[in-house]
């Protein structure tokens, strides 16, 4: 292609773009099938940052035999007397399963927290494990990658309305959701101090920046697809945008900026 033709050439359409990244993705469960792969993927965010959208662009196209979505709701007296991550083992992939958490453990780290919904023994025990404990799952075979959702407060406000408004939103309403723009400030606490403090070698956190949701989708799935090995991967489309994506270490000197 001549420099000219590359200059004129047809930007691709979003939908475009989605379908060769799910294209990948069909690929990617492939090889985990048949060679037996665990792999886990973690959503967290802010209330509204678009964990279920990307969810869907994520899985729309995948076995539903082999994929599993988890979306814990409170605990039940039960398990809030049993050790805090026994109901999340549970739930683990086994071989040939891809599963996203759509939440997880980190539950303890933000609404649990800034909510009030542990002590401050039970959060200190938290942080003070969290990473024992997936250092134990990566060494058991499950290849774990952490993403968390950030989104700007007044794009917050905006989606909150929205949800209000929509009648096909509304089942999202929750109480918790109703106190996210009074708890701003203490969610970017809560927020910072787990990315410092759980990030580590093994398992680190890559933060999406998704005010804008169709770029967050593709971009996540384009980080995901580059960060796994499986044959025919089409790597030419799998270049993410910094100004999207923030992998640690060069995260830990932005922390300040992130949506404060």
């Amino acid at each position: 292609m001549t420099a000219l033709a590359k200059v004129i050439a047809p930007v691709m359409s979003h939908e475009t773009e989605l379908r060769l990244l799910q294209i990948e993705l069909v690929k990617l469960q492939k090889e985990i099938i048949q060679k037996g792969q665990r792999l886990l993927v973690i959503l967290e965010g802010r209330d509204t940052a678009g964990k279920d959208g990307t969810i869907k662009r994520i899985t729309e196209h995948l076995s539903p035999r082999d994929t599993r979505v988890v979306a814990l709701n409170k605990p039940s007296p039960r398990e809030e007397g049993e050790w805090y991550f026994q109901r999340y083992v549970a739930e683990l992939p086994s071989a040939g399963e891809f599963c996203i958490f759509n939440r997880s453990w980190y539950n303890r780290a933000g609404v649990e927290k800034v909510m009030g919904f542990c002590t401050t023994a039970q959060y200190q025990q938290f942080m003070n494990t969290v990473n024992d404990f997936e250092a134990l799952l990566i060494g058991s075979g499950i290849r774990l990658i952490k993403y968390y959702l950030d989104i700007s407060k007044d794009e917050q406000l905006a989606r909150l309305a929205d949800r209000a408004n929509d009648p096909l939103k509304q089942w999202k309403i929750s109480p918790i959701d109703q106190q996210a723009q009074k708890y701003w400030k203490a969610y970017s606490t809560a927020r910072d101090l787990m990315l410092k403090k759980t990030n580590s070698s093994m398992a680190p956190w890559t933060v999406i920046h998704a005010n804008d949701k169709k770029l967050a989708h593709l971009n996540l799935i384009r980080d995901l697809l580059s960060r796994m090995s499986y044959p025919q991967k089409n790597k030419k489309i799998l270049q993410v945008e910094s100004a999207i994506v923030s992998r640690w270490p060069a995260l830990s000197s932005k922390l300040p900026q992130l949506a404060p």
